[in-house]
């Protein structure tokens, strides 16, 4: 009888030894993950990448890093990281309403994803679920970008009646307008008139459209002893900067604080001579790189998903401070 039972379940056993080996082999292939942002060329972006690639060597696994400005472009590396065996990606994707077009593209291909800076969102806006994301508070950084200008302000003595906050401003993105409204939300806590804040609408989130969009707000608005600016990026401030000296705004009455503590901003504080560029809230492209590919690692080789929100903060970075706060927090 034992002899029998052995005979029938031998083949039992072997059949079922068989059916692992896929999934041996696959546990086995070498880790690929892809790196996907919307704006490659911006240096948050490049350093995003550079730190990410950092995680690849310490950890052992390839990187692909690719652009995708648009939808199409997107869907289009998604397909692409699938044929060439990637696991999963990190994510910031041009227009976060996107999210489910990822989410049913990854669920086809069976990548798994993390979203990084921008959180997706469905049809109804609400956050994707089942999709970790590593951000910040936007409405929060955006508060100290305000409380970093009050400060400034009141270091020079002006009368909040006579300042002009421009707010650099690209609202369709959902962290792009929480970070310029908590900004203004802080001024106007402490007194600023509502009518004294003035919008400048840019196409896109770069120097070239923010120089654009400032310049035809400063022209229409000559009424302002003062001014404040804040945007998205330290790209979006240093257009406001160039537009108020291509407008003859002195430096000493221009105050711009930007968010990102990028390569921009470092550009500015090495001049010799300080521009109307005073400030920038440092957001470490260190994490949002590095932990995040580290973090999709770690879910494919082990299968345990990182948080479901990770959120970053910031902390004002100046001329003055630049050199001891990068070091600190190992740039």
């Amino acid at each position: 009888m034992k002899t029998k039972l052995q005979q029938w379940a031998k083949p039992l056993l072997a059949s079922a030894l068989l059916a692992l080996l896929p999934l041996a082999s696959h546990a086995a292939d070498p880790v690929k993950i892809g790196f996907l942002v919307k704006q490659a060329e911006e240096p948050w972006f490049q350093d995003e990448w550079k730190y990410a690639e950092q995680a690849a060597k310490d950890k052992g696994f390839t990187l692909v890093k690719i652009g995708i400005p648009n939808g199409e472009k997107m869907m289009a590396a998604i397909d692409n990281l699938a044929a060439q065996k990637a696991q999963g990606f990190v994510i910031c994707a041009p227009d976060v309403k996107l999210g489910a077009a990822v989410a049913r593209a990854a669920k086809r291909h069976d990548l798994k994803v993390i979203s990084v800076d921008d959180q997706l969102v469905d049809g109804a806006g609400k956050p994707i679920a089942g999709i970790p994301h590593m951000g910040i508070s936007g409405y929060e950084i955006g508060k100290q970008v305000g409380l970093g200008l009050l400060e400034e302000i009141k270091k020079r003595g002006w009368n909040l009646n006579e300042v002009g906050a421009l707010r650099v401003a690209f609202d369709q993105l959902p962290t792009g307008r929480e970070r310029t409204m908590g900004a203004i939300d802080a001024l106007k806590a402490a007194g600023l008139p509502a009518a004294n804040v003035i919008d400048a609408p840019q196409a896109k989130t770069d120097t070239e459209n923010a120089f654009n969009a400032a310049n035809i707000a400063f022209t229409k608005n000559p009424k302002f002893k003062h001014w404040v600016a804040m945007g998205m990026n330290d790209e979006a401030v240093l257009g406001a900067v160039r537009a108020g000296e291509g407008r003859g705004i002195r430096k000493d009455e221009l105050i711009a604080i930007g968010i990102g503590g990028s390569q921009t901003a470092l550009n500015e504080f090495t001049k010799p001579a300080p521009t109307a560029f005073f400030g920038t809230v440092l957001i470490s492209p260190k994490r949002h790189g590095y932990e995040t590919a580290a973090n999709m690692h770690s879910w494919i080789t082990t299968n345990q998903a990182p948080p479901a929100v990770t959120l970053t903060s910031g902390t004002l970075m100046t001329r003055q401070n630049q050199t001891e706060l990068r070091k600190q927090m190992g740039l």
